[in-house]
């Protein structure tokens, strides 16, 4: 595959990623979770309900999972509704 095919297809995945955190973010902002896409879409930045540092999350895996904590927490990009619940749970505590 040549360099100019190789970026397109590079494109193409990061694409994927921003869709797959804006997807998280509506998910969140409807469980009344502030939420706030970051640097292009390739960052999400979700805010603690209490005190404290929010919480990044990324797509990671290959696009496979959205990941915060260091990639400690980790949850599938195709169950957009158990990651956002997960992740309500978690900036709640």
């Amino acid at each position: 595959m040549n360099s100019i095919m190789q970026a397109a297809l590079n494109g193409f995945g990061q694409q994927e990623e921003a869709n797959a955190l804006i997807r998280l973010r509506d998910e969140l902002v409807s469980l009344r979770v502030r939420a706030e896409l970051r640097d292009n879409n390739s960052a999400l930045m979700v805010h603690r309900l209490e005190h404290g540092l929010p919480v990044w999350v990324f797509v990671g895996y290959g696009g496979t999972h959205y990941s915060w904590q260091n990639a400690e927490k980790r949850h599938p990009v195709d169950d957009v509704k158990g990651a956002a619940n997960v992740l309500a749970e978690y900036v709640a505590k």
